[in-house]
């Protein structure tokens, strides 16, 4: 039986020893009886204030929304927004508190903000000569395999800051090492481990109860498909949100949805079939507006390489409809949204095609499993 990190603590108690301790944590955050972190720590050591990362320590935010600081209703402790106007927290914040520490469940997916926010109040606290804690949770994808391109820093951004592969097969409490080492950060970093954790395993395997790390993660399933159609969040094609399957289900009103669901079959991909759906967005795009779209099912997790199929998804898509776009910049710095997810340009620009983005991969994952080697925990 797997203990996490949260659940080993009283190994640990030392470090928290006269620690005045902040908690980057949300909804997420709790032993296998639910039991949450901020409970756990309230009763075992000095807790004094609360970070929320995106959707906010209760989890009840939907995506992008900015948060403010607020002041938690059961514990009355302060909560400071890493998702608002600051996503690093400020000497002010810090000035009362001598460790950080960080329990949230990660899902494995470079564009996934709590990496970066873990990232972000690592550098804070080495800038402060704080102790910084990572509780460890399993990569619910899996920490073997991994998949995709490594981040081309001229696209740097709060969903991708670092040169990863977007499915990097890393423990949070890994990636904290590998952070804190290759990037310099250089804060006095301590991971309290699994225990009967293995590498080999994804979240079915580990027997964990899911709890939904945003509200549309629903499933462990939604986990593995979000790195296939997240991509779609960078386009006008519905990634499904607004529906009771987000990223399992993709659409749009104008989709010749028979045309592309043959084609992919037609690639002959691993671990994963398609199933004709429609569906009618309560909110997001193409809200109240019927969309003729995909359901995928995946049916095999150990062979599903979702990051290819993405990009599979998306050239088609845009090889069949005049009517796909991709969205127009909405940062400041003019990048397209699509660049930022793929952490490159060669989708928006479509400089590649297919068999050249796999050689791509290819290289990138020999690159990357090198430098991931060096911070594996688990065997």
């Amino acid at each position: 039986m797997i203990k996490l990190g949260i659940e080993n603590i009283d190994n640990y108690l030392s470090l928290f020893k006269n620690k005045r301790v902040a908690l980057v944590t949300n909804h997420t955050g709790v032993n296998q009886e639910f039991k949450t972190t901020i409970e756990i720590l309230k009763e075992k050591v000095n807790l004094v204030a609360l970070f929320a990362p995106e959707h906010g320590v209760r989890g009840d935010l939907q995506d992008g929304l900015k948060l403010d600081n607020y002041f938690d209703e059961t514990t009355q402790l302060p909560v400071y927004s890493l998702y608002g106007k600051t996503r690093k927290p400020t000497k002010e914040m810090l000035k009362d508190i001598d460790l950080i520490a960080f329990d949230i469940q990660d899902v494995g997916a470079r564009f996934y903000t709590y990496i970066y926010t873990m990232a972000f109040t690592m550098m804070a606290a080495a800038e402060e000569k704080l102790d910084y804690i990572v509780f460890d949770r399993p990569n619910p994808l899996g920490g073997e395999e991994i998949e995709g391109n490594i981040l081309n820093l001229n696209y740097r951004s709060f969903v991708g800051y670092y040169p990863l592969l977007e499915r990097y097969g890393l423990t949070i409490g890994e990636l904290a090492l590998l952070f804190n080492k290759e990037y310099q950060i250089n804060a006095n970093l301590t991971v309290i481990p699994l225990v009967g954790y293995k590498r080999k395993m994804n979240y079915f395997d580990t027997k964990l109860a899911w709890v939904l790390p945003s509200p549309n993660l629903p499933t462990i399933e939604s986990s593995f498909v979000y790195l296939a159609t997240c991509y779609l969040e960078g386009t006008n094609v519905s990634e499904g949100r607004g529906t009771t399957k987000p990223f399992s289900l993709f659409g749009a009103p104008w989709l010749d949805n028979l045309k592309l669901i043959e084609t992919l079959k037609s690639f002959k991909f691993k671990g994963v079939k398609y199933r004709e759906a429609y569906f009618t967005p309560t909110f997001s795009k193409y809200q109240n507006q019927l969309c003729r779209g995909v359901e995928l099912i995946v049916d095999d997790y150990k062979n599903f390489e979702p990051v290819y199929l993405g990009m599979a998804i998306l050239k088609t898509i845009a090889e069949m409809h005049q009517e796909f776009r991709f969205k127009t910049p909405v940062h400041k710095d003019g990048l397209a949204m699509i660049n930022l997810l793929v952490g490159d340009n060669f989708i928006k620009d479509n400089t590649l095609n297919l068999e050249e983005i796999k050689t791509k991969f290819n290289k990138d994952k020999k690159e990357f499993l090198k430098l991931k080697r060096k911070y594996h925990i688990y065997e």
